[in-house]
């Protein structure tokens, strides 16, 4: 299995927006990006800390996942 990446949560929020997340409020460290998919609005919260840890990738990345096919992410993502 490849190893994840080291990433900031402005990294994250990046590499999101180029899957046509956007992001529409920030409270505190915390980010909320939006997608509309074609049949639900998509909502995830990224924390703007300068490093994630490896399980807060993970999760995001698991939950991104069901909006974009692992392949296309696994380049952003992984080593």
């Amino acid at each position: 299995m490849p190893r994840l990446r080291r990433l900031s949560g402005l990294e994250v929020v990046g590499i999101l927006r180029r899957f046509g997340f956007e992001v529409v409020s920030q409270r505190g460290s915390h980010i909320k990006l939006r997608r509309e998919g074609p049949t639900a609005r998509q909502t995830l919260t990224i924390p703007a800390h300068p490093e994630l840890d490896s399980g807060t990738l993970r999760a995001i990345v698991r939950q991104v996942a069901r909006f974009i096919p692992e392949d296309d992410l696994r380049q952003h993502f992984y080593q």
